[in-house]
């Protein structure tokens, strides 16, 4: 018989035929504030298993009865894969122990064992235990608030987001989301999807800057057998997959003038056709697009439909950058550490308020995706020195950019000094404008549209070099810094000439 456990110790129980080690064992346990339950059978131990549920069991090989100690540890796996089992037996066979390492034993303590032999493995298996219920904790938790976290309303201009999303959910019109990259669209339109009559529905996600125009098409729309050198097989495309559901159409502002037609034809009828196909396709989808793009530039310039815009933008969500929502960066904070530590089986670290400090008072470029990647990467290295490290570079890339910015191209630019030349007054700053074309247009006028391109396309040159160069020509870094998809800048940078200065 055991004394009264301490209230809320650990509770450990004691498998093991021979009453003199139970007891041993069990006052053993009390004497270091743990609480021992002791059986002598297999039989006996699955059943107090059951009703109990102690943190740790240490179970003897040779067992009485129909049932001996390794069959007990399979059927105490069976019925909780997280219970550490430490083995102990004076038979310190190696085979044994192999099995029952195979069985999913936590650790192997021989017969005879002093006391400090035993203790550490004990000490271990109640950290493993604890973990492994914070991170079963942490699971419900994740999945119970993943979509409750992220669009928390914390911030007032996110309550109107919010509340905008409650509003249209039900309607099943069609919604464009705004922002910048990173600041959580796609969660926006899962959301809508989820509040929506058709939540149970598929929700089928597209990036049409991910794929060039004609593999886009065919993603979309699918294609016949035959429609081109390699369609081997008819192929539905993703309106097909998405039919009675959600299609979701991100960075839409990248997608070629001719598939925009064909989008809005399905926006209109709710039909297409694929592929080398004659015969139309009626679906029955409710399109959700999203773009950091400037829409309305693209269509003053004749790169987006007009009539597909006003077809998208008949409910817009905007959603404000995070630097704008401060008051939301500690909600995130906490659910990333929760959710990295679940993904990642690593165990639930603080930040410290200096460092969360840090964050609060961070740009965010990269917005809430840039939060989420740092998050991730001290959960996985186990500490903040992560954080503080990659803030403070990104301070003094931030410094180094203000102190150009600040300085004209003009000034920037290196003065020759000829020995003995007279001493001129410092240039003043000028605006370089674009040189005009070499020949007017028919009727000796030259067009103010094709100068403004001209501006706008050096004036984008000039800043995606200065941002190459700040970050070392870090392309993905530069991406974000600019709020562009990575293949978007890589085809700006090849477009410019740029990739021949790196």
């Amino acid at each position: 018989m055991s004394a009264s456990p301490p209230r809320g110790a650990p509770q450990i129980m004691v498998v093991d035929d021979d009453a003199s080690m139970r007891s041993f064992l069990c006052e053993y346990l009390e004497g270091r504030g743990w609480s021992g339950i002791a059986v002598p059978s297999a039989e006996a131990a699955l059943e107090r298993f059951r009703d109990e549920r102690p943190a740790v069991v240490l179970l003897d090989v040779v067992l009485p009865g129909g049932m001996d100690g390794l069959a007990a540890l399979a059927e105490l796996r069976r019925m909780d894969r997280d219970v550490p089992v430490i083995v102990i037996s004076g038979h310190g066979r190696t085979a044994t122990v192999v099995q029952a390492m195979k069985l999913g034993a936590s650790d192997f303590v021989s017969k005879p064992f002093n006391n400090g032999e035993l203790e550490q493995p004990l000490i271990q298996a109640l950290r493993q235990r604890q973990f492994s219920q914070q991170r079963a904790q942490l699971r419900q938790e994740v999945l119970a608030g993943s979509t409750g976290s992220l669009l928390s309303g914390a911030a007032p201009r996110m309550a109107e987001v919010c509340d905008l999303i409650d509003r249209v959910a039900e309607t099943d019109v069609t919604v464009l989301v705004r922002g910048e990259s990173g600041t959580g669209k796609e969660l926006v339109a899962r959301a809508v999807h989820a509040r929506s009559q058709r939540g149970d529905k598929p929700f089928v996600k597209v990036n049409c800057a991910a794929l060039p125009t004609e593999l886009l098409e065919s993603e979309l729309f699918g294609f016949e057998k035959g429609a081109f050198t390699g369609a081997i097989h008819h192929k539905p495309g993703k309106f097909e997959f998405a039919n009675q559901g959600t299609m979701f159409l991100d960075e839409i502002g990248d997608m070629s003038p001719a598939l925009q037609a064909k989008l809005l034809q399905v926006l209109q009828d709710g039909e297409f056709s694929r592929l080398g196909s004659k015969n139309d396709v009626h679906v029955d989808v409710r399109v959700i697009a999203a773009t950091n793009s400037d829409l309305e530039r693209a269509v003053a310039d004749g790169e987006f439909r007009e009539d597909l815009f006003f077809r998208l933008n008949v409910v817009c969500i905007q959603l404000p950058p995070l630097r704008e929502r401060r008051e939301e960066i500690p909600i995130l904070i906490d659910h990333f550490l929760k959710k990295y530590s679940v993904q990642y089986n690593r165990p639930l670290i603080e930040l410290s308020q200096p460092v969360v400090q840090l964050l609060l008072d961070h740009d965010w470029p990269g917005n809430i995706r840039e939060l989420e990647n740092l998050i991730k990467r001290a959960v996985v290295l186990g500490g903040e020195d992560a954080i503080q490290k990659e803030l403070q570079h990104a301070a003094s890339i931030a410094r180094r950019g203000m102190v150009a910015t600040a300085l004209s191209p003009v000034e920037r630019r290196p003065v020759p000094v000829v020995v003995g030349a007279p001493v001129a007054a410092a240039p003043v700053p000028v605006t370089v404008l674009p040189a005009l074309p070499a020949s007017p247009s028919p009727g000796g006028r030259y067009s103010l549209k094709d100068i403004s391109r001209q501006a706008a396309r050096e004036a984008e040159r000039e800043l995606i070099l200065r941002m190459l160069q700040q970050t070392r020509w870090n392309r993905k870094e530069t991406a974000e810094m600019l709020g562009i998809s990575y293949k978007a800048l890589l085809y700006k940078i090849k477009e410019s000439g740029l990739d021949r200065a790196s």
